[in-house]
């Protein structure tokens, strides 16, 4: 059964014409995990994920690849061999463009509620180019490993 929160940000999805399964903040997001309702995806690189911080328990699987960066070609694969097509995959990337890029693939692959996390791990950047203060997941102090 669906929770209340991805109910919702389906029916804001269809209502706005989105082309995935929707958006989730990050405290839902944390909510939801916490709840066992999701599973968050971090697609953005393993240096990014090792060296700038992750979510606990969060599955590494990268968006892009390479120098320079290129689409990852076993994005989809690896995501359709660790999970059910209707399981909910929360993406999770620096500012919330990787991972908006990655539910369009996925919901375009079968999956029935992958989702964007709204502002990203680290947010935007304020004035200084400095990310975390302004929003994000570390911005609302969630649980991160570095």
């Amino acid at each position: 059964m669906e929770s209340e929160i991805i109910r919702q940000a389906k029916a804001k999805a269809l209502e706005t014409g989105l082309p995935y399964a929707g958006d989730v903040t990050p405290k839902q997001a944390w909510q939801l995990v916490q709840d066992g309702d999701a599973v968050i995806v971090d697609v953005r690189t393993p240096e990014e994920y090792r060296l700038i911080g992750h979510v606990p328990d969060s599955q590494l699987v990268p968006w892009q690849c390479g120098t320079p960066a290129v689409l990852n070609p076993l994005f989809v694969p690896e995501i359709a061999r660790r999970f059910p097509k209707d399981n909910v995959l929360l993406l999770l990337c620096r500012g919330a463009r990787r991972s908006v890029k990655a539910a369009i693939a996925l919901k375009e692959a079968g999956f029935t509620s992958a989702m964007n996390i709204l502002e990203g791990f680290e947010g935007k950047a304020d004035a200084s180019g400095q990310r975390g203060h302004i929003n994000g997941w570390i911005y609302h102090q969630l649980p991160w490993i570095r």
